[in-house]
């Protein structure tokens, strides 16, 4: 006999069935409500099946350069160059408080130089970006809420600094589906291991775990070690597909008897997706595919291979990449930060800039959404040396939450733009401010979502991406 019961069978099972009556009463609208179509959850429904938006959205999908550890924007995309003439001396105002103590004002050691028909400036860092920035929406005005990596990381992706919620590209998955069905919907990619954070970063939290980021690490070049038991060498193809069939109809009875389970409903659909992945992700995963003039338009190493990964994913019908640098926090340089900003910033211009005219030739720019940014910025202070916590250089820069750079770019994004603007030292957004809970709403509009309809029910509430906070930032959008 069955012993699991769901909160509704209990009320109908009890007092006669007189709870269950009263209970469709309460849910009278929603008992007679037209069941949506292809609705997550629905029976014979595959979760990643691809769904409308509540608009037709300008963006179909999204690759997100995740510059984990804070990159500078004093130094990359907002020149300050007041900074030189205090160089050295206390700044004319109160250093805003931040993770560590900072001290005098520490001019770039970059040079700005204005690029394109809108004339942005760009730091020497990122010349193949800079190439691109009558593409691009430069919002110099962001903020956070604390300089610290941690609630920084988990504000930025999934919406709140402390609570287990869904990240971003968990909600985006969730609301359009994704267009292959033989590959995840989206998709981490970190080479070395996981950031600060590890998978937190890319969870589907309550929303069913079909939604959940699947990490890739990509310093690996060869298939088996980049997705692991993806070949299986001792059972054909066919007879794979006799074994998942068998085991489906086991898992689809043991379901059945549990009422829904979504833990188990995700565990059936990871095989699916699995056995599908065998053939779409070797073609999909292997860059020597691509003519030899693209490879070189990318350049060599690690970035270069995994952004080009994600055009190729892209392509593939994958709805949401996360392109990580790499393992832990490579941009936080709270000592020597030209030399490893210098390194960075090298690593991966090309691939970028080599990206975004890739997708644009293609006609992709259009409705893909590029996103670059890091967790917070940093300050136009010098740290100041604290001992256990930097190598007491004093040529770095702390943590700063309180103003910092993002670019947008394609997916209905204003191009060659600049929105907002921190205050003439670079310290704290001061004009057209935009905090994350406003970028997140902007990007699901983007994508077509209204930020504060798109909910999911759980625990009794309705949880949004953006908590109770946001707007959408209009100005950006073509």
């Amino acid at each position: 006999m069955n012993s699991f019961f769901t909160r509704r069978e209990l009320l109908r099972r009890c007092g006669m069935g007189f709870a269950g009556l009263g209970l469709a009463q309460l849910l009278q609208n929603e008992l007679q409500a037209t069941p949506v179509a292809n609705a997550p959850g629905s029976p014979g429904h595959s979760p990643l099946a691809v769904r409308q938006p509540h608009f037709p959205g300008k963006a179909k999908r999204v690759i997100h350069l995740f510059m984990n550890g804070g990159p500078s924007h004093v130094d990359t995309f907002d020149p300050k160059p007041l900074l030189a003439r205090y160089s050295g001396q206390p700044l004319p105002r109160e250093n805003l408080r931040t993770e560590r103590r900072t001290g005098a004002a520490f001019p770039s050691p970059f040079t700005f130089r204005r690029h394109g028909k809108s004339g942005i400036e760009v730091s020497e860092l990122f010349p193949h970006v800079a190439s691109c920035i009558d593409d691009i929406c430069v919002i110099r005005s962001m903020y956070a809420d604390v300089p610290n990596h941690e609630p920084s990381l988990l504000l930025l992706n999934c919406g709140d600094a402390r609570q287990i919620r869904p990240s971003l590209g968990s909600w985006v998955t969730y609301g359009l589906g994704s267009e292959n069905q033989n590959l995840p919907g989206f998709i981490a990619m970190c080479p070395g291991g996981y950031p600060i954070q590890e998978s937190q970063n890319w969870q589907s939290a309550f929303l069913p775990g079909a939604f959940q980021g699947t990490y890739i690490d990509t310093q690996h070049q060869q298939l088996d070690r980049l997705i692991e038991n993806i070949r299986n060498p001792a059972a054909s193809r066919e007879q794979q597909r006799a074994q998942l069939d068998l085991l489906q109809q086991l898992n689809q009875r043991h379901m059945e008897r549990r009422a829904s389970d979504p833990q188990l409903e995700a565990r059936i659909q990871s095989f699916e997706l699995a056995y599908g992945m065998q053939r779409d992700a070797e073609d999909a995963f292997d860059v020597t595919r691509e003519p030899q003039h693209i490879r070189d338009m990318y350049g060599p190493g690690v970035q270069a291979r995994q952004i080009l990964i994600a055009r190729r994913l892209l392509e593939k019908g994958v709805r949401f990449i996360q392109i990580w640098h790499g393992q832990g926090q490579p941009w936080d340089n709270h000592d020597d930060l030209e030399v490893n900003h210098r390194r960075l910033a090298r690593q991966c211009d090309q691939a970028i800039g080599a990206l975004l005219k890739d997708l644009k030739q293609r006609g992709m720019l259009d409705d893909t959404l590029v996103i670059w940014g890091g967790e917070f910025g940093r300050t136009p202070t010098v740290e100041l040396p604290t001992p256990g916590a930097n190598a007491g250089r004093i040529n770095g820069r702390d943590h700063n939450h309180w103003g910092y750079t993002t670019w947008l770019a394609g997916g209905g994004v204003k191009g060659g733009h600049v929105h907002g603007a921190t205050d003439p030292f670079g310290f704290q957004a001061v004009e057209n401010r935009v905090h994350v809970h406003d970028l997140q709403a902007t990007i699901l509009w983007l994508l077509g979502f209204d930020h504060e309809r798109f909910t999911y029910r759980y625990a009794g509430r309705d949880f949004r991406l953006t908590d109770v906070h946001g707007r959408v930032v209009r100005e950006v959008l073509a």
